[in-house]
């Protein structure tokens, strides 16, 4: 299931960290958010290094639809309101600013990275909704109108239209944008301690430590998993469908997204909170729409993607916690990564230069409103939820009956586990206990993957990690070979 942007593209590979490494600022996560902060302090002077467990661009990155944009669905109306005029116009100012530099950048190097002018839209059933939107972005400064008649191949009563937005091919773009950067990968960073960071192939003591990993793993302090959750959405490209003018984006629940790159539509949904999809068939449906509204289409890739979503729907982007002044973090981004990535990357930048920034306030992580407090609070219910599902849900499914190439929770010997079975029948049991912090594990069909409801860390079929918070594999339990439980 790879993106098209990971078969059309390949970064080249880094070695590892050997040993110890001093320097002024690392970076953990070489995705864009990290690679391009990087790139914004060292050229701001400061000694800059990149921390990456896996590979370059390895992650979130690949799987982007790769909207440059500060279109950011049905939100400029809602965000008036809960944080004041000023500070919805600062928002919007620092995307249309994070526009212009991916162009600056993309001009002045002359990066071949598919970079093409386009408008964003925001289509839906609800007129009214939507000239409520259009008429809020626009006196927030956006370039942002209503337009009555989009051409879709289903009715809508209208859309907002964004002039002036982006699209791109991310993976060629960090691939000039990070030749010059010191990049260590296959290093995964276990802890941070103060100054130090301690990985699997040595210690790096850096005076600035910035978490660009999208989900920030040190729980204490900060409490990111208190005012965060993860969604997953699903994409498929096209080949033979139809050229849409521009990116396209639903307002109504369970709506679609469209955009083309080069001969592919890219069309996406089926979105829901991480470790809540155990009857599956995202991709089904997506394939059912794809026939309809797109007769004599071919399906050359699917994929899928996982953000993280604040308790207020806008980044966390500033110091990680009052504690620890040294510490910077970037997250929280929803479907809006690559905007936001230079967001982040400006903001950070001028923190530690020490210039003001009129936009670092917005998304300072320690702001903390009414609407942070009910946010906190349902994210603690649902955490407790997934442990309490653990402790005393009872499976009613036996490894036996599971079918071939499936997965799920069930009874081994009177043992509750999550066992994957393969074609060949052989049982793969693994501890659904999440590492990060102990709750219980849900099968994916879709992806054939076990993620977690309440922080959305995921674990392959056979229990290694595929994404945090959590920081380790799951071990596997003493159940192997036959299934010995009776009904």
């Amino acid at each position: 299931m790879e993106s098209i942007w990971a078969q059309t593209c390949e970064i080249k590979a880094r070695d590892p960290l050997h040993g110890n490494a001093e320097t002024e600022v690392a970076v953990i996560g070489a995705g864009m958010a990290g690679l391009l902060i990087a790139h914004m302090l060292q050229e701001a002077g400061f000694r800059t290094l990149v921390l990456e467990a896996d590979r370059t661009a390895g992650g979130q990155t690949r799987n982007t639809t790769a909207k440059i944009t500060s279109q950011h669905g049905l939100f400029y109306h809602k965000l008036t309101q809960t944080m004041g005029m000023a500070s919805a116009k600062a928002y919007a100012a620092a995307n249309e600013t994070a526009i212009a530099e991916f162009r600056r950048l993309i001009q002045e190097r002359n990066i071949d990275c598919e970079f093409e002018e386009r408008r964003a839209y925001l289509y839906g059933s609800d007129r009214e909704t939507l000239l409520a939107e259009a008429e809020s972005a626009s006196s927030l400064g956006l370039p942002a109108t209503f337009v009555d008649a989009p051409t879709l191949p289903f009715p809508v009563s209208g859309a907002v239209c964004f002039d002036g937005q982006a699209q791109f091919h991310p993976l060629k773009f960090l691939r000039a944008l990070s030749a010059d950067l010191t990049i260590y990968e296959k290093t995964r960073v276990s802890h941070v301690e103060e100054n130090r960071i301690l990985t699997d192939r040595g210690i790096v003591t850096a005076e600035k430590i910035l978490f660009a990993c999208h989900y920030p793993f040190v729980n204490f302090p900060g409490m990111y998993f208190a005012r965060m959750h993860q969604e997953r959405s699903y994409v498929l490209a096209l080949e033979y469908a139809s050229n849409l003018e521009g990116m396209w984006i639903g307002a109504d629940e369970n709506s679609y997204s469209f955009r083309n790159a080069g001969r592919y539509l890219l069309l996406g949904g089926g979105g829901h909170r991480c470790g809540e999809n155990s009857i599956g068939g995202r991709y089904e449906a997506l394939r059912k729409r794809a026939k309809a509204w797109f007769p004599g289409s071919r399906e050359v890739a699917h994929w899928s993607a996982q953000d993280c979503v604040t308790v207020d729907d806008v980044p966390y982007i500033g110091r990680y916690a009052d504690s620890r002044p040294n510490w910077y973090v970037a997250t929280g981004f929803r479907k809006w990564g690559m905007t936001s990535s230079m967001v982040a990357a400006l903001v950070l930048r001028d923190l530690l230069t020490g210039k003001s920034n009129p936009a670092a306030a917005v998304f300072a992580p320690e702001r903390f409103d009414l609407k942070s407090i009910a946010g906190i609070v349902k994210e603690g219910a649902q955490a407790a939820k997934g442990v309490s599902r653990r402790l005393l849900k009872v499976p009613k499914t036996l490894a036996a009956e599971l079918p071939a190439g499936h997965g799920g929770v069930v009874l081994f010997n009177g043992e509750k586990i999550g066992v994957y079975k393969d074609e060949n029948g052989r049982l793969y049991p693994v501890d659904l206990t999440c590492p990060h912090l102990g709750c219980q594990l849900e099968w994916n069909p879709d992806e054939k993957s076990w993620d977690c409801p309440c922080h959305g860390s995921r674990f392959d079929r056979f229990g290694t990690l595929l994404s945090g918070p959590a920081q380790t594999d799951l071990p596997e339990t003493v159940a192997q070979g036959q299934d010995e439980s009776k009904p």
